[in-house]
């Protein structure tokens, strides 16, 4: 398992059993679940972040279970909460 996820993990898109992957984002980089979305009907990508370490990953999850690193990095820095428009202005 630990072919899958190197030290720092690579822009190549590595792949594994969900379950896996997950349990190395939280294991060893210390990571957590930060949200996502459907891309289409057929993947799910999400962000994992640990504010602690600084670094980050996107997670594409396809049906059949299996999930491949998109892309990870490093200097995560979480944004605030969105600012509103106030009513009767346009954006």
């Amino acid at each position: 398992m630990a072919a899958i996820l190197p030290t720092t993990i690579q822009a190549q898109a590595t792949c594994a059993e969900r379950s896996m992957v997950v349990e190395k984002l939280e294991g060893r980089y210390g990571e957590v679940f930060a949200g996502g979305g459907l891309q289409n009907s057929s993947s799910v990508f999400e962000v994992w972040f640990s504010e602690e370490k600084g670094t980050w990953t996107i997670l594409m999850t396809r049906p059949n279970g299996m999930s491949c690193i998109m892309a990870s990095g490093t200097n995560w820095h979480e944004a605030g909460p969105a600012l509103k428009t106030p009513a009767g202005i346009k954006s």
